[in-house]
């Protein structure tokens, strides 16, 4: 019979939400992304940014995370990476 160790023992029914996460969850349920996604489309539409529609959907929910966090573009980045929170932001889990 094999014995699971900690390191593959899943914590996650025991993991505590932090202040980031509920803020992040209250975002994603309160800013309308897609509507957001689409005025900013529309304002860019003469421009050539050579930004996609794709490229639109990531930039604005990270534009809106250096604005409530207060982080450079470099840290930003950093934070994208350290935290699975700010990884999710802008994908809509509200019920």
């Amino acid at each position: 019979m094999h014995q699971q160790t900690f390191a593959e023992a899943t914590c996650e029914q025991y993991r505590k939400s932090t202040r980031r996460e509920r803020f992040l969850d209250e975002m994603n349920c309160v800013v309308p992304w897609t509507e957001l996604v689409a005025v900013i489309a529309r304002l860019s539409q003469g421009e050539r940014t050579g930004t996609s529609a794709s490229g639109r959907q990531t930039h604005a929910p990270l534009h809106c995370l250096q604005q409530w966090f207060n982080l450079s573009n470099p840290a930003v980045e950093e934070a994208l990476y350290d935290s699975r929170a700010m990884r999710c932001q802008g994908s809509p889990k509200c019920p």
